[in-house]
């Protein structure tokens, strides 16, 4: 089974302390068919801190992404003439929050540099991160709320065209059920996730099946395999896998499960990116 990881994180991630190359030498030695660096860039917060007002700081833990993403992209272009012709390292990025900021997601998607680029949504608008919110304070009328206004600027963001695939789709649920055992029933938003996938069908970008919720206690991937298997039947062909590791240890973790669900969905090829161009790849 052909396996590879497209959503990794090293040190020039916020969220991360893994030396990238750690990072690169371990993926090298799983022999992966393709491995991309993502690390996270933020529109919300691309510029210094001191850009922001008061009220929009509250909303981000950091700032300056646009030094942190030339840090990464400069350290990743290097290691990729390092392991030419040994590995197939791709240098990419995860863009957050795309819709706060469009001008900044266009100089992220200007640059000839990447190879691929994960579109997300970690925060909504007026909301902190999904990792910060405290559901507690949410009755169930709120946490559909929360999901309705989460899903629709999912959809909005499927709508701009500047990424190549959108990454854990389903990331809204992780820390619901992980830390407080909430799981809501998003099937009532199951019309716009269908539009969602049919935008990104019809202009040849795709999904990722994120992995990490399969180690961290959450039980399935981000999507599980109803909404795979959805995206299939709406016409999408564009499937990355990506165990979204924050740790060198953790590269490539359960994508072969990854590969199978796709396969179960009915996928036959993997795809990753290569000057922003999609390559297929053939699952067994």
């Amino acid at each position: 089974m052909i396996l590879m990881d497209c959503h990794t994180h090293t040190q020039f991630s916020v969220d991360s302390e893994a030396d990238i190359n750690a990072c690169a030498e371990r993926a090298a030695t799983l022999g992966l068919t393709a491995y991309a660096i993502t690390d996270h860039c933020e529109c919300d917060a691309w510029y210094p801190a001191e850009h922001y007002s008061e009220e929009e700081s509250r909303f981000h833990e950091s700032a300056d992404y646009a030094a942190a993403f030339e840090a990464s992209v400069a350290a990743v272009t290097a290691l990729k003439e390092k392991y030419s012709g040994r590995m197939n390292l791709l240098c990419g990025t995860e863009l957050g929050q795309i819709l706060f900021d469009v001008d900044a997601a266009k100089a992220v998607n200007s640059d000839k540099r990447l190879d691929f680029i994960i579109g997300s949504v970690h925060r909504i608008h007026g909301e902190k991160d999904f990792y910060f919110i405290d559901y507690t304070q949410l009755d169930t009328d709120g946490i559909y709320s929360l999901l309705e206004r989460y899903f629709k600027e999912v959809y909005e963001l499927c709508n701009t065209g500047l990424f190549d695939v959108i990454g854990h789709i389903t990331y809204s649920l992780r820390y619901m059920k992980q830390r407080h055992g909430i799981c809501p029933d998003i099937s009532r938003f199951d019309d716009i996730i269908a539009e969602s996938f049919r935008s990104l069908a019809h202009s040849g970008r795709g999904i990722e099946i994120n992995t990490s919720g399969l180690r961290q206690g959450f039980g399935a991937t981000f999507p599980d395999l109803k909404y795979v298997n959805m995206f299939r039947e709406l016409g999408g062909e564009i499937i990355t896998i990506g165990s979204d590791s924050h740790t060198a240890e953790d590269i490539g973790a359960d994508v072969s499960a990854g590969a199978e669900l796709a396969e179960a969905a009915g996928f036959r090829y993997l795809t990753y990116f290569k000057n922003r161009k999609a390559n297929f790849v053939r699952i067994n």
